[in-house]
C-alpha cells in the first residue's frame, strides 16, 4: 500500500503532487493561522433554558505544560482565534499527550455540555459511505488541518466558550475541541460544502475526505474541484497525513483499493501476531480465547481437538505439524467472516477490556441478526515501563482509554452509548467521581468526548480480552508488585487550584441582581434610600452596595448559588491554605467577609458531608479530663513544645518540632531529626522562634530525653528560662500541644502524597492554616490575637487600610484583653466532663471503620488515613456489633464492635471517588482488636489459641492459628508469660515455647 506524503523536513512542493501546486496554499500551515470569517455555519451554543455556563477550577500544571499554554495563548492571541475574556463563564484546561508525544490542550467543556441544547445532525454511517466507492480504480485522500478551528463560533455565543489559566480568562472566536455539538455542526458544515460531489467522486466523514474516480484520467479534475472549495472557505489540510493518486487507501478503519474492500490489518493484530504456545499454559490461554468464538467456526472442535488433546493430564508436550496448522486455522477464522463483522454505526457497541501486569487486550463488538456479539476488531498493546508501573485500578482504566482511542471513529458521536465491560468493580463508579490526580483528570476529559457506561462483568466472563492482555510473549516482561490502594485516593484536593476570591467576587457581582431573594434589598438602594418608610429603612439599615457587592454590616453577602458557595468552600475549607478544618473554623474562616442566611447550617452540613476529612479524622470519643495551668497575660511568655516523631523520611527529616504560645496559641511548626542533640534543639528554638518573639518566662514540654538534657537545661539557665518538665506519665499537662500535634497530623494526611515523602513542603501551608484558624479557647485566630488583624488569604482586588499607630495599639489590647478573659472562661470549661452516646445504626447504613488496628501498605500510621470505608451494614449482631461487607483483599472478621464505627456522611454534589482498596499484609488476617487470650492448644504440633475480642461477648470467642494473630504479638506473649508462671507455681514442666499438651482454660 502507498504511504502517506510525510516528511516534515521535505519543501511543501515535493510533499504535493505538481498538478495540484496551484492550491499548495491549501497545504499551509501560516494560511491556516489567519482567522476564518464568519459564515451560515458558525457553530451556535443554545443553552437551555435558564442554565448558565459554569465557573470551573484552575488545573494544576508541569513547568512543561505551563510553558506550552503559554505558547499556545501567545499564538491564539496572535492569529485572532482567541481573545481576552470578561465572561462569566470559565472553564478549566490541562493537556493530553498526543501519539507523537506533542501536547494538545483540552479545554474542559463536560459541563457547559450538560447544558447545550444537543444537534441532532446525523454522521453518516460507514457501509452507506463504503458502497459508494463500488468500481473507483484511483483514491486521493484529504486530512484537515484542526477543521474544527476552521469554523467561527456564532457571534454573540463566544462568551459561553471561555476558560480560566493562571495566564488570564480567554474566549474562542473558532470552534474549539471538545463542545458537545463540534461535530454535528461540522459534518453539516462539509456536507453542504461538498453537496453536489457527495456519492458522485467524494465520500466525506467529519475531517476526512475521500475523492475517488471511476476513470482516472478524471481523477486528477475531481481534487482540483475539492481543492478550490477547500481554498475558498479557508480549509486546510495537513499534507503529512494525505495520499494523492494511489489505488489502495486506508478510510474509516478498513483499506479500500481497487479490488474491493479489506480489513484494516490493525484490526486484527493482536490475534494474528498471537505468539506460537510453548507450555500448556499458552494452549489453555489461546483456547480460552478463541472458544468464545466456536459457534461461529464451522467444524470448531474438529479443528482444535490437536490443541485440546496437548491440554490432557499427563499427555507428554509435543507441538507438531498438526498442532501448528490448528493454531494458524483458529486464528484464520477468528479474523475473517462469519466471526468478525464490520462496523454498523446504527449499531450499539459492546467494548470488553483486560489489564494484565504488562499489557492491556481489547474487543470491539457489535450484536448481530443471531442476537450473539460479533467481535469487528481486536487489541493488544504492552504498557510502558512507566505504566507498569501504575496500580490495577489505573492499568485497568488505561485499558479502556486506549479502546477508545485507538477505535475512536467508531465510537466518537455514538447515538447509543457504548458499554464497556470490565472485571473491575470500582471502574463501574469512576464516571461520577469529582476528586481527581492529574492524570486521571487527564483521562476523564479524553472520555468526555464518548458516550459510553461501564459494566462490571466478573474475570471468568471476560477470557477474550483477558487472553489477549496475558499472551505468551508480554509474560517475558517483568511485572513489578502490584499496589492495591490506587495514589489518586490521596491526591484529592492538591490537584486542583481553588479559585482567588477575586474571580469569586467577580461570580457574585454577576449573580447578586438575579438573586430574587434580594430583589427588594437592591431596589431600596437603588431608589433614593432616605426617602423610603422609616420601618423600610430600619430593616435595611445594615445594608450598603459597594463596587457591585452587597453588603451586610461590612460582610459581602452571597447570593443564593449553590455553585458560589461550594467554591467558597473550597477556597476556605478544602484547598492547602486552609488544610480541611472543622466546622466551627471553617464558619470563621468563611463568615469574616462574607455572609448568607442560614450559612452556619449549610457549612456544617458541607464540612460534615466532606469524604476526606471524614477519612483522614479519628472518630470522636470523650476526652480524657486535662491538667489546667496559670493562664498567662501576654503573648509568648510561656510556650509550650513537644515534636512528632517517627515520620517517613522527607527531605532529610523525619520529626517535627511544634511550639505554642500559650496565650495566643500561635505555633510554629519546624522540621527536625528525632536524633538531634540539645545543642541542635537549641539551635532551632533561637532560630525559629526567640528572634521573633524573645525569651518565654516559662516552658512546657514534654519529659522526653532531648528535653531533660542537661545542656539544654544550663542554655534555659543562661537565658533566664525556667523549665518546667510535664508530668512523668501524662504528656498532656496541658493539653494544648499534643491537640496541635493531632491538627498538624491531620492537616498532613490530607495533602501528602500516597509514599509519605514530601510532608515538608507542606508545613509552611499548615502553619499558615492553623494560625488563621478559630481557636476554641480565644475565640479568635492566633494570628489575630497575636497581630490584631487577619492575613490575607488570596488577592480580593479590593484596596485597604491600615489604622493610624495609636489607633491599632488600642485595637490589639483590646484583643489580647478579650482573649485573656477567654482563656479563664476555657479553663473552666476544660474541667467539665463530656458525655457521648453511641449511634444507632441499621442494615444498609453506610459507615467508617476506625483503623487503628488494621495494616495498610503506607509507610506511616501517623500519616494514615484514620477510618476506613465507607462500607455497608449488612447485618446486627447485637446492640453493640455489627457485620460489615468488607472487599475481598481485607481478610478475617467481617464483625465489628459498634465503638470501631462512626456514622458516614454523604454529599450527593461532591460525589468522592470510588474508596480505595484496603489489603492487609500476609498473615494480618485479624484486622478486630484481641482482648485476651483465653486459653492455647496444640494441633498437629501447631498453636491455636481461644480470642476474646474487645467489645464482643463470649459467644464471638474463636480458637485462632498462632500464624494468623501476628497483629497480636503482645496478647500471645501476655498469655504465654502468665500460663508459664502457673505451670512453674504448679512444678508442671513446660517446653521453651511456652506451653503444655495439657494446657487448660485460664
Amino acid at each position: 500500500m502507498e504511504e502517506p506524503y510525510e516528511s516534515p523536513s521535505v519543501p511543501l512542493a515535493n510533499q504535493i503532487p505538481a498538478e495540484y501546486h496551484e492550491f499548495l496554499t491549501v497545504f499551509g500551515e501560516e494560511e491556516f493561522k489567519q482567522l476564518p470569517p464568519h459564515q451560515e455555519y458558525d457553530i451556535p451554543i443554545d443553552l437551555e433554558e435558564g442554565k448558565a455556563p459554569p465557573f470551573g477550577p484552575i488545573y494544576s500544571m508541569t513547568p512543561a505544560e505551563s510553558e506550552a499554554l503559554k505558547e499556545m495563548i501567545d499564538e491564539g492571541l496572535a492569529t485572532g482565534k482567541i481573545r481576552h475574556s470578561k465572561s462569566p463563564a470559565g472553564a478549566p484546561v490541562m493537556f493530553v499527550k498526543k501519539s507523537d508525544g506533542s501536547l494538545r490542550l483540552v479545554v474542559d467543556y463536560r459541563k457547559l455540555n450538560d447544558i447545550t441544547i444537543k444537534n441532532r445532525y446525523p454522521l453518516p454511517r460507514q457501509d452507506d459511505l463504503v458502497a459508494k466507492l463500488q468500481g473507483a480504480k484511483m483514491f486521493t485522500k484529504l486530512d484537515l488541518r484542526w477543521g474544527y478551528n476552521n469554523v467561527r463560533v456564532r457571534e454573540g455565543d463566544e462568551w459561553k466558550t471561555a476558560f480560566r489559566t493562571k495566564f488570564g480568562h480567554f474566549e474562542y472566536l473558532v470552534m474549539p475541541f471538545g463542545l458537545t455539538n463540534a461535530p454535528a455542526a461540522f459534518q453539516h458544515f462539509m456536507n453542504d460544502l461538498l453537496r453536489d460531489l457527495l456519492d458522485v467522486s467524494v465520500i466525506v466523514y467529519l475531517d476526512d475526505i475521500l475523492i475517488f474516480s471511476k476513470n482516472p484520467s478524471e481523477h486528477t479534475a475531481n481534487v482540483k474541484e475539492v481543492l478550490r472549495r477547500l481554498k475558498e472557505n479557508q480549509l486546510f489540510c495537513k499534507a503529512s497525513k494525505c495520499f494523492f493518486n494511489v489505488t489502495t487507501v486506508p478510510y474509516l478503519g478498513l483499506i479500500i483499493s481497487v479490488d474491493g474492500i479489506s480489513m484494516d490489518e490493525a484490526k486484527i493484530k493482536a490475534v494474528k501476531e498471537w505468539p506460537v504456545p510453548t507450555t500448556v499454559k499458552e494452549v489453555q490461554s489461546f483456547l480460552g480465547f478463541v472458544n468464545f468464538y466456536r459457534r461461529f467456526i464451522k467444524s470448531f472442535s474438529r479443528i482444535a481437538r490437536s490443541l485440546h488433546d496437548l491440554t490432557v493430564k499427563g499427555t507428554p508436550w509435543n507441538w507438531g505439524t498438526m498442532q501448528q496448522l490448528a493454531f494458524d486455522e483458529l486464528k484464520h477464522a477468528v479474523t475473517s467472516r462469519p466471526v468478525l463483522v464490520h462496523a454498523d454505526l446504527d449499531k450499539p457497541f459492546f467494548l470488553e477490556t483486560d489489564a494484565s501486569g504488562v499489557a492491556m487486550g481489547a474487543v470491539l463488538n457489535q450484536r448481530q441478526e443471531d442476537g450473539r456479539l460479533h467481535p469487528i476488531a481486536f487489541m493488544s498493546e504492552s504498557f510502558s515501563p512507566a505504566e507498569r508501573n501504575y496500580d490495577t485500578h489505573d492499568k485497568e482504566l488505561l485499558a479502556i482509554i486506549r479502546a477508545f482511542e485507538n477505535w475512536r471513529i467508531y465510537l466518537e458521536g455514538t447515538k447509543d452509548p457504548v458499554t464497556v465491560f470490565t472485571d473491575h468493580r470500582n471502574l463501574e463508579y469512576w464516571k461520577t467521581a469529582r476528586n481527581f490526580n492529574r492524570r486521571h483528570a487527564r483521562w476523564h476529559l479524553i472520555l468526555a468526548m464518548y458516550n459510553f457506561v461501564i459494566a462490571y462483568r466478573p474475570g471468568k466472563q471476560s477470557e477474550k480480552p483477558d487472553a489477549l492482555s496475558r499472551r505468551a510473549d508480554y509474560a517475558r516482561i517483568p511485572e513489578r508488585a502490584q499496589i492495591m490502594i490506587p495514589d489518586s485516593h490521596f491526591v484529592v484536593a492538591v490537584s486542583i487550584e481553588a479559585p482567588t476570591e477575586e474571580e469569586i467576587r467577580a461570580m457574585i457581582r454577576v449573580s447578586t441582581p438575579e438573586d430574587v431573594s434580594l430583589e427588594s434589598i437592591l431596589h431600596f438602594l437603588g431608589n433614593s434610600p432616605e426617602k423610603a418608610p422609616a420601618t423600610v429603612r430600619s430593616k435595611f439599615k445594615d445594608y450598603v452596595l459597594q463596587n457591585g457587592l452587597l453588603r451586610y454590616q461590612t460582610r459581602i453577602v452571597v447570593p443564593d448559588d449553590e455553585k458560589i458557595k461550594r467554591l467558597l468552600l473550597l477556597l476556605f475549607h478544602d484547598s492547602p491554605i486552609s488544610g480541611h478544618p472543622g466546622q466551627a473554623r471553617s464558619l470563621e474562616l468563611v463568615s469574616r467577609s462574607y455572609y448568607w442566611p442560614g450559612m452556619k447550617a449549610w457549612i456544617n452540613r458541607y464540612v460534615e458531608q466532606c469524604d476526606i476529612c471524614q477519612r483522614i479524622r479519628p472518630a470522636k470519643q470523650a476526652p480524657l479530663p486535662l491538667q489546667t495551668l496559670e493562664v498567662p497575660t501576654r503573648p509568648f511568655s510561656v510556650i509550650s513544645y513537644d515534636m512528632i516523631v517517627k515520620l517517613p523520611k522527607s527531605a532529610n527529616y523525619d520529626s517535627i518540632l511544634v511550639v505554642i504560645d500559650s496565650f495566643t496559641k500561635f505555633g510554629h511548626f519546624i522540621p527536625c531529626r528525632e536524633s538531634m542533640n540539645a545543642s541542635e534543639l537549641a539551635q532551632l528554638f533561637l532560630d525559629h522562634v526567640w528572634k521573633l518573639h524573645g525569651t518565654p518566662d516559662q516552658t512546657i514540654s514534654d519529659r522526653g530525653p532531648t528535653f531533660r538534657s542537661h545542656f539544654l537545661k544550663a542554655l534555659y539557665q543562661r537565658l533566664g528560662i525556667r523549665p518546667s518538665l510535664s508530668s512523668a506519665f501524662h504528656p498532656e499537662t496541658d493539653g494544648q500541644t499534643e491537640r496541635v500535634n493531632q491538627t498538624v497530623e491531620h492537616y498532613l494526611r490530607a495533602f501528602v502524597s500516597h509514599k509519605q515523602d514530601d510532608w515538608v513542603k507542606w508545613l509552611s501551608t499548615a502553619e499558615f492554616s492553623y494560625n488563621n484558624a478559630s481557636h476554641s479557647a480565644t475565640g479568635t485566630s492566633p494570628f489575630y490575637a497575636l497581630y490584631g488583624r487577619h492575613p490575607s488569604i488570596t488577592p480580593t482586588g479590593e484596596t485597604t487600610s491600615m489604622p493610624a499607630a495609636d489607633e491599632h495599639i488600642k485595637q490589639l489590647k483590646e484583643v489580647q484583653h478579650e482573649v485573656l478573659s477567654s482563656l479563664h472562661m476555657a479553663k473552666e470549661r476544660m474541667k467539665a466532663g463530656n458525655n457521648s452516646t453511641l449511634p444507632d445504626y441499621k442494615v444498609g447504613d453506610k459507615v467508617w471503620l476506625d483503623a487503628k488496628n488494621i495494616e495498610t501498605q503506607r509507610p506511616s500510621k501517623k500519616l494514615d488515613h484514620q477510618r476506613l470505608g465507607p462500607f455497608k451494614i449488612v447485618e446486627q449482631i447485637s446492640p453493640a456489633a455489627y457485620r460489615l461487607e468488607l472487599p475481598a483483599s481485607m481478610k478475617g472478621h467481617d464483625v465489628f464492635y459498634v465503638g470501631k464505627l462512626s456514622p458516614y456522611r454523604f454529599d450527593p454534589v461532591r460525589v468522592p471517588p470510588p474508596p480505595p482498596a484496603v489489603e492487609t499484609p500476609s498473615g494480618e488476617d485479624n484486622i478486630q482488636e484481641v482482648e485476651k487470650i483465653l486459653d492455647g492448644k496444640r494441633d498437629h504440633g501447631k498453636w491455636k489459641f481461644l480470642v476474646k475480642w474487645v467489645g464482643f461477648g463470649p459467644e464471638e470467642n474463636e480458637w485462632l492459628w498462632e500464624k494468623d494473630l501476628s497483629g497480636a504479638k503482645d496478647a500471645v506473649q501476655d498469655y504465654k508469660k502468665e500460663r508459664l508462671k502457673l505451670a512453674k507455681e504448679k512444678g508442671s514442666s513446660v517446653n521453651h515455647k511456652g506451653l503444655s499438651k495439657s494446657s487448660k482454660r485460664s
